[in-house]
C-alpha cells in the first residue's frame, strides 16, 4: 500500500512540472478554436501550470532564423522562384498595455490602427504553384531603430546568405524606392512593383521629369508599356513601366527591370503573384491566433508571433498533402468533435 501511494505521489508531482514546449505550443495553437490564451492552453493540459506557458514565451527567443530552420526541409526551392515581400499589422486594438503595439497604418484597415507591424518574405514556387513563409520582421522602430524598407533589404541579404535560388522580387508600393530596386539589380536579379502615381520618370535623356499619372499613353505603349528613366536611378540604368488597369477605378503604374518585357499581359500575370501573400496574411490571422495573443512582454509576443508562422506552415502541408484547405485542416478535429457530440452528447436534453 506504501509503495502504491509513494507512486502516485510520484506521478502527480510529475504531472504537475509539466513545461510547455514549442511542440506543445504549436499542438495548441493548431487545436484550439478562437480562444488562444495561455490560461486556456493551462486548463486544456492536464498538470500544465499556467506560469509555465508565460516563462515559455517570455525567456526563449525564437527568432526568424528559428522559423527558416523548420521551413528548410519543406520548401521547393526552384531557379524561378519568385520572392514577394509585404507587411501587415496584427490588430491590437483593444490593448493598452502591450510592448510593441503603436499606431500605423494598415491596408487592410485603409486607416491608421493600433497594433503590431510585421514584414513577411513568403517564397512562391510557379512550378508546383504553392507559396512558404521563409521570413519575417517585426516594425519595432523604438527597439531596432530600423524602417520597414532597411527590414526588407536585411531579407534580401538573408536570401543570399542562405543561398535560396530565386529569379524575381514581387512588392508592394512601399518597397519601391531606389535603394532596394537598385540592390535588386546588383544581386541580378528581376523586379515588378507598382510605384505612386506622382513618381517622377521622364521618356527621353532630354525631356523632363514628369509625374506618371500624367504621362501620355497611346494604344501601343498601353500593350508593350513605355521605357523610362526614373528619378534618382543612375543614368545609364532604365526600367519598363506599365499602366494595368485593376478595376473601373483602380489603375497601378508598375516597373520592372525586365527590359525584354514587351507585354502588359505578361507584367499583370507576374503582378498576379502578388497577392499570394495577401492570402498568407489572410489564412495566418484566421487560423493562428496570430493577432490573439494578450501577454504584454514584447519577447512574448515576438516567440508567439514566429510559433503562429511555422503553424501556418504545418497546416499549409497538411492541407497540400490531403488536397483542401487550411481552414477544412483546421476545423477537422474540431468538426470531428461536433459529430462525437452528437452521436453520444454529454449534455442531454430531456
Amino acid at each position: 500500500m506504501y509503495n502504491q501511494d509513494s507512486g502516485l505521489k510520484r506521478e502527480v508531482a510529475k504531472r504537475q512540472n509539466l513545461k510547455t514546449t514549442s511542440i506543445l505550443y504549436k499542438q495548441y495553437l493548431s487545436s484550439t478554436q478562437g480562444n488562444y490564451t495561455c490560461t486556456n492552453l493551462s486548463e486544456s493540459v492536464e498538470g500544465l501550470d499556467e506560469n509555465s506557458v508565460y516563462r515559455f514565451l517570455k525567456e526563449h527567443e525564437l527568432s526568424p532564423k528559428f522559423l527558416w530552420e523548420k521551413v528548410r526541409p519543406l520548401i521547393e526551392i526552384s531557379e524561378n522562384g519568385r520572392i514577394i515581400f509585404d507587411d501587415t499589422v496584427l490588430n491590437k486594438e483593444h490593448s493598452f498595455n502591450i510592448e510593441g503595439v503603436r499606431r500605423q497604418y494598415s491596408g487592410r484597415e485603409h486607416g491608421i490602427v493600433k497594433g503590431i507591424g510585421v514584414v513577411t518574405c513568403l517564397y512562391y514556387n510557379p512550378e508546383s504553384n504553392r507559396s512558404w513563409i521563409i521570413d519575417f520582421r517585426i516594425f519595432d522602430p523604438e527597439r531596432d531603430d530600423k524602417d520597414k524598407v532597411d527590414h526588407v533589404h536585411d531579407m534580401i541579404n538573408s536570401l543570399q546568405e542562405r543561398g535560396i535560388a530565386f529569379s524575381t522580387v514581387l512588392m508592394d508600393t512601399w518597397y519601391a524606392i531606389t535603394k532596394i530596386l537598385l540592390h535588386i539589380e546588383d544581386l541580378g536579379k528581376i523586379y515588378y512593383c507598382p510605384i505612386k502615381s506622382n513618381r517622377l520618370v521622364k521618356e527621353t535623356p532630354s525631356s523632363p521629369f514628369t509625374a506618371v499619372k500624367d504621362l501620355i499613353w497611346n494604344n501601343l505603349d498601353l500593350s508593350r508599356g513605355k521605357t523610362v528613366k526614373l528619378k534618382g536611378f543612375p543614368s545609364t540604368r532604365q526600367v519598363k513601366l506599365f499602366r494595368i488597369v485593376i478595376s473601373t477605378d483602380k489603375t497601378e503604374y508598375v516597373v520592372s527591370n525586365n527590359m525584354s518585357l514587351s507585354s502588359s499581359d505578361d507584367c499583370q500575370k507576374e503582378i498576379v503573384v502578388r497577392w499570394k501573400i495577401e492570402a498568407f496574411h489572410r489564412e495566418i490571422k484566421q487560423t493562428t491566433g496570430i493577432e490573439k495573443c494578450q501577454c504584454r512582454r514584447n519577447r512574448s509576443q515576438r516567440n508567439h508571433i514566429c510559433l503562429c508562422m511555422q503553424v501556418w506552415v504545418f497546416l499549409s502541408e497538411r492541407a497540400h498533402r490531403l488536397k483542401t484547405t487550411i481552414y477544412q485542416v483546421k476545423n477537422k478535429a474540431f468538426k470531428d468533435f461536433l459529430a462525437m457530440q452528437m452521436r453520444n452528447p454529454s449534455l442531454r436534453y430531456f
